[in-house]
C-alpha cells in the first residue's frame, strides 16, 4: 500500500534503520526489524550507508522486510554514486519485489569527497530523481525536509523553495531532518504551508543514546539542541547508561507534544537500537485512528 494512502487514513508510527557494513551484519539487522514488528509499524525503510555504500545490503534488507516479513517498506535511493541506468535497474527490482514506496534523497557524498558529485550519467538533485520516479513509475515518494535548513542551504527560503520543487516534482509526503525542538517543526510546517506544500509532513525523531552521539549527530545535520536538552547533555556526558533513560523521557515528551498537536504521524530513526523506541511507545500508547 502506498504510503500516502496510509496517511489518508491513520496516523502512521514508522522506523528507520541502516544496514551492516558486511553481508554477516544482516541476520542482527533483520532481528532489530523484527523486534520492533510487534508494534505494528506503519512502514519501516533502511536508509544507504554513507555514499551509497551499503546499497546492496540496503536493497536486500527492503526486500525481506517486505517479503518474509510483511511490512510495508519505504526503500531509500539516493543520487549517489549512480547513473541513471543504474538507478532504473535498482527501481526495477523494488518493483519486481512488490516494494511500492521509495523516498528520493540526493544522499550524501562518500566520506573522501567535501561535498556532493553527481555521477556522469546520473542526477545532480533529489527532485530530478523525484520527477524521474513520478515520470516512469508508479512508486509512492516520499522526500526529505529540513525544519533549521539543509546545512547546505544558502537560506531558510531557498531549502523551502527547494522542498516546494520536490513535492511539485512528484512527492506524496515528506520526511524531517531529526530536531530537538518541536517549535522549529511547528513552525517549518507553518512556513511549508503558507507557500503552497499541502502534503503530510512526518516529524522525525532520534532518541539521545549518547551525549557524544547527539553531538555529532547535529553538527552533521545542522540541527540545533535546546538549553534544557544541552544540560542534560552535560550532565551525563561520560554516562551512556543515563544518557539514554534521559534520551527516552525526553523523546516521550517531545512525541506526546507532537502528536497532541495532531501530526500524521512519527519516524523513528531507530539507529538499530530498539530498546529506546520500544521504551518511548511503551510509555505512550499512541492512537493512530485518524478522528
Amino acid at each position: 500500500m502506498k504510503i500516502q494512502d496510509i496517511l489518508s487514513e491513520t496516523r502512521t508510527i514508522s522506523f528507520e534503520f541502516f544496514p551492516p557494513r558486511e553481508a554477516s551484519g544482516i541476520p542482527a539487522v533483520l532481528g532489530k526489524i523484527e523486534s520492533l514488528k510487534s508494534y505494528s509499524p506503519n512502514f519501516i525503510s533502511v536508509t544507504y550507508g554513507a555514499g551509497g555504500s551499503t546499497r546492496q545490503f540496503t536493497e536486500e534488507l527492503t526486500i525481506k522486510s517486505k517479503t518474509d516479513y510483511d511490512m510495508e517498506v519505504m526503500a531509500h535511493l539516493t543520487c549517489v554514486g549512480h547513473t541513471v541506468k543504474e538507478l532504473d535497474e535498482v527501481l526495477e527490482r523494488l518493483e519486481f519485489s512488490s516494494i511500492e514506496n521509495v523516498i528520493a534523497l540526493r544522499g550524501d557524498p562518500p566520506h573522501d569527497q567535501a561535498k556532493f558529485l553527481a555521477a556522469e550519467g546520473g542526477f545532480k538533485h533529489a527532485s530530478d530523481l523525484i520527477r524521474h520516479i513520478s515520470e516512469h513509475y508508479s512508486f509512492g515518494i516520499g522526500a526529505a525536509c529540513y525544519p533549521e535548513g539543509h546545512p547546505e542551504a544558502v537560506s531558510l527560503d531557498y531549502d523551502l523553495r527547494y522542498a516546494k520543487l520536490k513535492v511539485d516534482n512528484g512527492a506524496k509526503f515528506l520526511v524531517t531532518q531529526l530536531f530537538y525542538d518541536n517549535d522549529d517543526f511547528f513552525h517549518f510546517v507553518d512556513r511549508a504551508r503558507d507557500i503552497g506544500i499541502e502534503v503530510p509532513i512526518i516529524p522525525g525523531v532520534l532518541p539521545v543514546l549518547s551525549s557524544k552521539q547527539i553531538r555529532r549527530f547535529t553538527r552533521l545535520c545542522g540541527a540545533s539542541i535546546p538549553a534544557d536538552l544541552e544540560a542534560h547533555l552535560v550532565k551525563y556526558e561520560n554516562d551512556d547508561e543515563s544518557a539514554r533513560a534521559m534520551g527516552v523521557e525526553y523523546a516521550t515528551y517531545q512525541v506526546q507534544a507532537l502528536w497532541d498537536a495532531g501530526v500524521s504521524g512519527i519516524h523513528f530513526y531507530v539507529l538499530n537500537r530498539s530498546y529506546s523506541v520500544s521504551n518511548i511507545l511503551d510509555n505512550l500508547q499512541l492512537d493512530r485512528h485518524t478522528s
